[in-house]
């Protein structure tokens, strides 16, 4: 394995949407990144909005944009890299990310692989995923599997309300690989 610490180091990260079954999740690689960046990718990769406050968990420290976040303890995501945070010597890290504290979207990051960059190969790129994002400010994960048991089910009382609420259909099981690269492509 390479080390971590070089800036040429692509990481494979596995992004898996807690509390929700069956699982979303997206795999993305990307070059060696401030945390900052990572949020934008997740945001992209996953389907979210850029609308909330977020806040990474890496090894015992929380990192987020400090001129946002109230908490002194949390150190700034735009000073801080991927190699800074997450050891080479460990196999398959784990770290969490959370968006949207009112709505409490966590998300677990796996750190699956570590390679040099492949000749050709523009980062960040996703390259595997499933299931949509759920849309923005419907409540967190609870509130998530309501709304998609009224949707499913014409005859419920609040079907119409929330359909007009989403702006029209929405599949939970569609992800687009290449809607999301095209995205990604804009962060290169």
């Amino acid at each position: 394995r390479r080390s971590s610490k070089k800036t040429d180091t692509v990481f494979q990260i596995k992004i898996t949407l807690q509390r929700i079954d069956p699982p979303i999740w997206r795999r993305i690689q990307t070059k060696d990144c401030t945390l900052e960046k990572l949020h934008a990718l997740i945001q992209i990769a996953m389907g979210w909005e850029f609308e909330h406050l977020y806040r990474f968990e890496v090894g015992g420290g929380e990192f987020s944009d400090v001129e946002s976040d109230m908490d002194d303890e949390v150190q700034d995501v735009h000073a801080v890299k991927l190699s800074d945070v997450i050891p080479a010597s460990l196999r398959r890290p784990r770290f969490s990310y959370e968006y949207d504290f009112g709505d409490g979207w966590r998300h677990q990051l796996i750190v699956e692989e570590r390679f040099e960059p492949i000749a050709g190969v523009a980062y960040p790129v996703c390259i595997a995923g499933a299931r949509a994002c759920p849309p923005e400010d419907c409540g967190g994960p609870f509130d998530y599997a309501d709304m998609l048991e009224v949707l499913q089910n014409p005859s419920h009382k609040r079907h119409n309300d929330m359909v007009e609420w989403i702006g029209g259909e929405f599949d939970p099981a569609v992800f687009n690989l290449d809607a999301v690269n095209k995205e990604l492509a804009k962060v290169r």
